[in-house]
């Protein structure tokens, strides 16, 4: 179960890089700086949505 909560929280935190990142991007005035941001929070987003993604699927529900 506690793998299970892991991979929600993963999951939310890759939302909200992901989110970041598009926030980024439509307020970016084409800096190089705003560049890297979107980058490492697009990167950061994935990476933790689809670790999340994956130890929900590979979690075995336990019921009773």
């Amino acid at each position: 179960m506690e793998k299970k909560i892991f991979g929600i929280i993963l999951t939310i935190l890759g939302i909200v890089g992901l989110i970041a990142a598009a926030v980024n991007f439509v307020n970016s005035s084409g800096g190089t700086y705003n560049i890297k941001m979107i980058t490492v929070y697009g990167l950061l987003g994935l990476i933790f949505f689809f670790t999340g993604i994956g130890l929900i699927r590979a979690t075995k529900d336990r019921s009773m």
